[in-house]
């Protein structure tokens, strides 16, 4: 985290106080049920750790990890090599790993079919819980709750805690996100300029969406890039993106 990051959050005590004592209990709750190593990370794509109200990792200072010497929030391509990281790109749901392979309430066969296990216990990680935790704007977080020992009854344990440990995820992860996030107004747009974003997501140039939605070339124009403005973003592509994450395009045209 930059200090630009670490002034920002440290604007509001309340917001900090809320950060730190969400993070205790993610810690209390990981103790209470028997996975009491933690690894959380408020956006995925991001190689900067949570820190603190003093400006250091929690990871140091809340959180334990089962490897000390790993300091994997240090390690800059750690969130591309994980299999754990890869996972809650693909679910956005809580999920297990347990004996070599990660499951979830229902089938899910993109998750099942990750690699993990080798990975698993490189890391030292004989069972885990993993919380993702999607937020607006398109970022993912996510919180680990794992274990150095196999856990024998760790699906019966999914089954009875998955909504606690998601909701605390969430909670973490949000009030993190809210603190180092900006006060920007709203975005509200219209159908016209939803029905613009949408096909040119699909790939239709402005004369393709002009055609499709009954107006001219140059209003398509006008339309994306009052979009893009509302948005603040510059371009088409980033007004896209933006607009996805903001969930007003779904995941198709």
């Amino acid at each position: 985290m930059t200090a630009t990051t670490v002034q920002t959050l440290g604007g509001s005590d309340e917001r900090l106080a809320r950060v730190l004592d969400l993070a205790v209990r993610v810690r209390d709750l990981g103790a209470e049920i028997g996975l009491p190593y933690i690894a959380a990370s408020a956006d995925i794509s991001s190689p900067e750790p949570m820190l603190g109200p003093d400006g250091l990792p929690l990871a140091e200072t809340t959180f334990e990890w089962l490897d000390a010497g790993l300091r994997y929030w240090r390690d800059r391509s750690f969130a591309l090599r994980a299999p754990f990281i890869l996972a809650a790109r693909y679910a956005a749901d809580p999920f297990f790993y347990h004996e070599g392979r990660f499951s979830s309430w229902r089938p899910l066969p993109r998750l099942e079919a990750i690699a993990v296990r080798e990975a698993a216990e490189d890391f030292g990680v004989a069972a885990a819980i993993i919380a993702p935790a999607y937020l607006t704007g398109g970022v993912i977080g996510a919180v680990v709750w794992a274990s150095a020992k196999p856990v024998p009854d760790l699906p019966a344990l999914y089954e009875a805690r998955a909504d606690q440990l998601h909701g605390a995820a969430l909670r973490l992860v949000s009030a993190y996100r809210d603190g180092v996030g900006d006060d920007a107004p709203l975005a509200r747009l219209t159908k016209r300029e939803i029905q613009c974003l949408k096909w040119a997501a699909a790939g239709k140039t402005d004369a393709d969406i002009g055609q499709i939605i009954g107006i001219s070339g140059p209003t398509v124009r006008f339309h994306v890039q009052n979009a893009a403005l509302k948005l603040r973003v510059a371009g088409r592509a980033q007004a896209i993106h933006r607009a996805t994450g903001l969930g007003y395009l779904g995941s198709a045209a």
